[in-house]
């Protein structure tokens, strides 16, 4: 893999997995495939988690480039908690804290992270060419932290919707770039 192009959904009506995007979302979607069309990133393939949210945020530029977009649900967002909570920030600040902490039915940020790099380890290992891949926050996060072990609760906090980081190996170590402007 040359170039490892990690997204951020836009917008979205809320958090189940077929939630879609807002109006201000899918205009979002539209910025980003006009950003991706002029950023010079020549894209060979786009994998996305299967979520409505993600697959509607990068579907208008799959289509304009004719890219299939590959379904993965090892970048579905980590389910903190099967039962509500009305403290999910903190408890999820807990969990960047303690990469071991589980709730009821949840998955701790060590297993969420082990997840999507299965993913990573795969492309790394046999792909050629430049990858897309689409995800949530804080699975987004998790993965940050491979390159950058400094990457933590603030760091999510401050994840725009959507947004782009770019991942390249310049003289054998990993550079993580954050080039979408909000």
């Amino acid at each position: 893999m040359d170039k490892l192009i990690l997204v951020r959904h836009s917008e979205t009506e809320g958090q189940h997995e077929d939630s879609p995007l807002t109006k201000l979302g899918i205009r979002q979607a539209q910025v980003l495939a006009a950003f991706l069309e002029h950023s010079g990133y020549e894209i060979d393939r786009i994998i996305s988690s299967p979520f409505l949210r993600a697959i509607e945020t990068i579907k208008p530029f799959a289509e304009n480039n004719a890219i299939t977009i590959e379904k993965d649900e090892r970048l579905e967002e980590r389910i903190l908690s099967r039962d509500p909570l009305d403290d999910w920030e903190e408890v999820l600040h807990d969990t960047f804290k303690d990469p071991e902490l589980k709730m009821a039915g949840g998955e701790s940020s060590l297993e969420a992270k082990e997840r999507v790099l299965s993913l990573i380890d795969e492309l790394e290992a046999g792909v050629e060419g430049n990858v897309l891949l689409v995800t949530h926050g804080n699975l987004l996060a998790l993965l940050l932290q491979k390159y950058n072990r400094e990457i933590g609760f603030m760091d999510w906090k401050r994840l725009s919707r959507p947004d782009i980081f770019l991942i390249q190996k310049q003289g054998g170590e990993y550079t993580v770039e954050r080039v979408w402007k909000d």
